[in-house]
Parts: C-alpha cells; structure tokens; sequence
C-alpha cells in the first residue's frame, strides 16, 4: 500500500474512533501517525509517553475496532512514542507513574474552590519538601484532586528528570504490601517506597480498619519525612473524619498544610467545560458552556458525563454540536447527582422500547426481532459507558468481543445511510441518559 493511502486509510481511523468513543477522544488525536502498516499489523505513534499509555489503557479496543471497520480485516495495534519525540520523553521521564496526559498544571482550570491547593501543589512542584509538607487535600469525588496530583508529577520530573516519584491509589499501596507480605519480600516493598523523593497517595481514606497497613504507612511517612521527603496525600475526608484512622497518623497528616477543594463556582464550570471541550477538539458556543453549567453543578465528573452525552446524541444524529443537540441529550431537568450509566440502564430502555426480554437478548435466538434490539444494546453500550467489548458481550450472554465489534459497526453503518435509525439510536440515548436511577 502507498504511503498516501496509508495515511489516507490512518485519517479513516481516527475519525472512527473520534465517532466510536467521544469520551476519550482528545484534540491531540490529530498529532498522532502510522509508524507503520502492513496490513495485518497497525503501530501508532505518539508525540510522548503519557499519550501512547493513555491510548493503550484507555482506547486500544476503540482503535483496533476502527482499524477493522476501516480495512475489512482483523488489524493488531500498537502505540509508541514517536521517534521524533525520544529526547523529550527521556528528558520527562514518566515511565511507571500512568499519569493521564490531560491532567497537567496548564489543564487545570483554577477558580475560589480550589485556589489553594492549586498554589500549593506548583509551590511543591518548585521545591519539594521544602514547602506544605505533608500536603493533605480532601474534598468529594471529582472535583480535581487526581488532576493536582498528577500535574505535582510531571512538573516535578520536568524540572529534576532525576527525581524518584512514587504515585499510588491508597487501594494499589495496600494491596502491593499485602503482595510483598505473600511473597516474603518487604524489604523489597519498604526500599521502593521509603527511598522515594516523593511519595503521592490518592484516596488515603482507604487506610481505614487496616491496621497492619496503617502500621507500615505510619513507618513510611516517618521514613520519608525524617528525610526531607515530600509526601502528598489526597482523601475525600479530612484527617479527623477518616473512619478508624490512628491518632498518630491523623496528628502526622495534620503536621504540613491541609486544604479543601470544593464545588466549583458558576463561572469555573463555565471555564472548565471549555476547556474540556478544547481538550477533546470539539468547539462548542458560549450559550452551550453555559448551559451544561447550569445543568451539571456537582463536580467535574459530572460536567465531562454531559459533554459525552451530547457527543454521543450529535455523533448519533450527525449534526454539530448547538443549544438544541445539549438540550436533547441533556433534558429539561437540572442534574442533581452524577449519574452513572450502566449496561443495565441500557438493557432495560432497549428491552422496554422493543418488548423483548433480557433472557432472549442473551440466548442463541438470530430472529430479526431479538438481533436488532440485541445489537443496538451492543452499539450504545460501546458509545454510552466505559466497557470493554469482552465486558458488553459478557452481559449479553457470554458473547465474544468480535461478535460485539461487528454489531457495533453494522449499526454504525445503518445510522450513517437510515435517517429512521438515526432518529431512533437518538431516542433512545435519550431516555437512557435521562432515566431516572434507583
């Protein structure tokens, strides 16, 4: 194949999966390339670490099932970072942290509700251990915390490439030494983490009623602290309010700065649905900022939940983003907690509008009137939630990821060339988005 119907076949591809997976889609799509294409075999280059590894943890099956839609065949794919880019990546070396490529400092959109530890963590970043430390930042699910701790690790590696950061879930710390004990080899655990120049644990509230852990992380603070280490710790409560949390440990999380993040104002939701649209390389109008402020005021989870529904209802319906397409995927009723759609939620509209039964959507019936429905299901599953194929066909009777892959592209194709489809994939994003949760 030449190289311009590589590249040609390549700009195919990204924008199936552009149409695929909204969620995931970023404007940095368009920066990446074909290392090289032989047919059975697809490597994409990125412009650094970050991104291949976002790719690969986040879009890898979005990617293969464009690739397969776009050349007919079964197509493997990888990412890398570009040739072109090896310098930098060497030069940031994030290799082992999985920081997600968005969260960076210059992404984070700073407003009254989280001002301080904003300042706080680029403080850290210009000179760790030296200010804030500990630093402890609590507020609810969603509103940044992660985004701060990430934006600390790549500030901190961009400025000293040397330095040795150590970024956890609470959850991954626990079960790491939980492993270390089944292996015999603490020693090993202690060095990893008690050398660190900068240790990052996100949701420490999960220390809580364990005691051994909350043991081996009070000798680890110690351990870090004595030695100038900073340590940087984030939780949806404040020390005191952790449930069964040592007081020497509630004393040590006390010691540095502890600041809260709160629900962003009118005016930061405003901003940040801007700049998560930019992020993603999709423009949309001032009134349309506006109103998905309005309607999503709990977090910034919530925002980025109603950016993909009107992406997914535009992409479904093929029209750009206006007021009247985030009316339509938004409704006419103010969001009053995140909701979360799930394969269920998508069962039970998709079983309700056709009148069939779950049971028959996961037997071995191929009828006309259980297929579609049943493929339909597939199709919103993959563009509504964050399943995997192997997942969305696991709930539709055991079915394998390219059975899935292939009823997702075949309704593809039928909203694409049937305005009745279009119309009614649109419905029915509708009422999934807007049903109700128990």
């Amino acid at each position: 194949m030449a190289t311009q119907e590589i590249e040609n076949l390549f700009t195919n591809i990204v924008e199936r999966v552009k149409s695929l997976d909204p969620e995931n889609t970023r404007k940095w799509f368009d920066d990446l390339s074909v290392g090289y294409f032989n047919g059975g075999s697809l490597r994409i280059y990125c412009p650094d670490e970050s991104i291949a590894q976002y790719l690969e943890d986040k879009c890898k099956s979005t990617f293969t099932q464009a690739a397969q839609q776009a050349t007919g065949y079964l197509v493997s794919v990888d990412f890398s970072a570009a040739e072109t880019s090896k310098d930098k990546t060497e030069e940031i070396d994030i290799s082992g942290l999985k920081l997600h490529p968005d969260y960076t400092f210059d992404n984070f959109v700073v407003g009254p509700s989280n001002r301080l530890a904003h300042a706080s963590c680029i403080a850290i970043s210009h000179s760790p251990g030296n200010t804030y430390n500990p630093l402890f930042i609590y507020g609810n699910s969603g509103l940044g915390k992660t985004h701060l701790l990430h934006a600390v690790c790549f500030e901190t590696k961009r400025k000293n490439s040397n330095a040795v950061i150590r970024y956890h879930s609470c959850e991954d710390f626990v079960n790491r030494f939980i492993r270390a004990i089944e292996r015999g080899d603490l020693a090993g655990f202690q060095d990893e983490f008690r050398n660190a120049d900068m240790l990052l644990i996100d949701d420490v509230q999960f220390l809580s009623d364990r005691e051994h852990s909350q043991e081996e992380f009070f000798h680890t603070f110690n351990a870090l602290y004595n030695n100038g280490k900073q340590i940087i710790l984030s939780s949806d409560s404040p020390p005191t309010e952790i449930k069964s949390l040592e007081e020497r440990l509630i004393s040590r999380f006390n010691w540095g700065l502890v600041t809260r993040v709160d629900p962003p104002s009118h005016d930061t939701r405003v901003a940040i649905v801007q700049k998560k649209s930019h992020l993603r390389g999709i423009g949309i109008s001032d009134d349309v900022a506006e109103y998905v402020a309005r309607k999503a005021q709990a977090n910034i989870r919530e925002i980025e939940g109603a950016l993909t529904r009107i992406y997914a209802v535009a992409a479904t319906m093929q029209k750009p983003v206006d007021i009247n397409i985030a009316r339509a995927a938004l409704g006419g009723h103010a969001m009053t907690e995140v909701r979360h759609i799930s394969i269920t939620d998508i069962i039970d509209v998709v079983t309700d509008y056709f009148d069939v039964r779950l049971a028959d959507l996961q037997s071995k019936k191929r009828s006309q009137s259980i297929t579609e429905p049943r493929q339909i299901c597939m199709y919103l599953a993959r563009s509504l939630t964050r399943h995997s194929l192997e997942e969305i066909g696991g709930h539709l009777g055991g079915r394998d990821h390219t059975t899935v892959m292939h009823a997702c592209s075949k309704i593809d194709k039928m909203q694409k060339n049937d305005t009745k489809t279009q119309v009614l994939l649109a419905q029915l994003t509708k009422q999934i988005t807007q049903s109700p949760r128990g």
